[in-house]
């Protein structure tokens, strides 16, 4: 027999493997684009307001030479970079008493109006929760939902005790994939919680992805299960 006979062919691909084949490839890219231009958009829209009727005058002025600053994708590429500019003058601020006084005193003004005071005081202590370390239980913990035989990812943001018995319960944040600015509130006992040692960004990068992003190991069963 001749090696020519002997090699197996390969099956060559159908169209619906390929066009498969094709959509996952893509899909990323396309999440990636939608992703960057609502972000691109939302931080250019902050400042299109100041920037296109000063462009506009500059280049009124300048008709020769400047014209081309009237296009719209430079007045939105400029409002995108002062955007930039000022959270990062924003966060150098923060950092210097002159910045911490003048928070207090925009946290103060805030606290006059009702409905935004209780927003921006509960975003405030969320990222503050978020960002510092926990205290008497992990932050990234699992939990039994939607029952026990499933886990959830969730994020710890406080512990507090049951009134009379004095139980530690803990508020746990699961948030929800692709998008984990949505997601439940649970109220969870404490010895409930599975611990695991993720730290916030592995979490995100886990719910984000869809789980395709994550850690080698696991621990699904509490200690006390065994």
């Amino acid at each position: 027999m001749s090696p020519e006979a002997a090699s197996p062919v390969a099956p060559r691909p159908s169209l619906q493997r390929l066009f498969l084949t094709g959509l996952l490839t893509l899909l990323p890219i396309w999440l990636t684009w939608v992703v960057v231009k609502f972000v691109f958009v939302m931080l250019s829209g902050i400042s299109s307001p100041l920037v296109i009727p000063l462009s506009e005058r500059i280049a009124a002025s300048f008709p020769d030479y400047l014209g081309w600053v009237k296009a719209e994708w430079v007045q939105d590429t400029i409002a995108l970079l002062a955007t930039l500019l000022v959270i990062l003058l924003v966060g150098i601020l923060s950092r210097r008493v002159v910045g911490q006084q003048l928070l207090r005193w925009f946290g103060a003004v805030i606290q006059r109006i009702p409905l935004a005071s209780i927003i921006y005081d509960s975003a405030r202590k969320l990222l503050d929760i978020l960002q510092t370390k926990p205290g008497s239980t992990q932050r990234v913990v699992l939990i039994d939902f939607p029952h026990r035989d499933m886990k959830s990812v969730g994020l710890v943001t406080r512990v507090i005790r049951e009134t009379g018995t004095g139980r530690e319960l803990a508020a746990v944040y699961v948030p929800t994939t692709p998008n984990p600015t949505s997601g439940y509130l649970e109220i969870v006992p404490v010895e409930l919680l599975t611990p695991t040692d993720w730290s916030v960004d592995q979490a995100m990068s886990f719910i984000i992805s869809g789980g395709a992003v994550a850690p080698e190991t696991v621990p699904f069963t509490r200690a006390g299960d065994r």
